[in-house]
């Protein structure tokens, strides 16, 4: 195995596997927000983890968030937190997810999910490098390197009116897209090995 694709996780060997890796390095060091665009199975959470573990910030919190699995009427308690009493059965407060990443990455994965209120909110908080927890007023400074993961087209979301464009403007500043298993069938082999071995 590639000594870099191991050191990530990575399972294989092929150029389209180390082309998006090598550009995934290149990235690190900046502080820009990185968008990972690909099929499901890809790989997002691993290579979404390389871009943490190459940067500055690899020795501070590694969040991922699962934007699909989180209930419209929770994204902001659970993305921002929220104060005491914000709602019933708030009885203490509780940092969301930027603050738990503070200093380090929070990784948005199938980011096309969110809903277009917290779209403005999210935005708000990239460009502002602030936010409020629900039921607070006021704002906390976070510092944290967003990476972010779709396998939607959202040029096709914003023209649909369900994706902001100044969002997807902020969002894809380094885009990378991961090839599919189909684009690396050399990468089988060492793939099967690695899951019987696990297993």
């Amino acid at each position: 195995l590639n000594t870099n694709t191991a050191r990530y996780g990575l399972i294989g060997n092929s150029p389209p596997l180390l082309q998006a890796l090598s550009e995934l390095e290149r990235v690190s060091q900046t502080q820009a927000t990185v968008l990972l665009l690909g099929e499901s199975g890809t790989g997002k959470e691993l290579f979404a983890r390389a871009v943490h573990l190459a940067s500055r910030r690899r020795d501070q919190p590694f969040i991922k968030v699962n934007c699909s699995a989180i209930p419209d009427t929770l994204f902001e308690s659970e993305l921002f937190g929220y104060e005491r009493g914000a709602f019933t059965g708030a009885s203490t407060a509780r940092a969301g997810w930027f603050e738990q990443a503070n200093g380090g990455t929070i990784f948005l994965d199938e980011i096309g999910e969110l809903p277009l209120a917290m779209q403005s909110k999210l935005l708000r908080t990239l460009q502002e490098g602030t936010l409020v927890r629900l039921g607070g007023k006021r704002e906390l400074r976070v510092n944290v390197r967003l990476v972010a993961a779709t396998n939607r087209d959202l040029a096709r979301e914003v023209d649909a009116g369900r994706f902001r464009q100044d969002l997807y403007y902020r969002l894809n500043v380094i885009p990378i897209r991961l090839p599919s298993l189909r684009e690396r069938v050399e990468d089988i082999r060492a793939l099967v090995l690695h899951f019987v071995s696990r297993a």
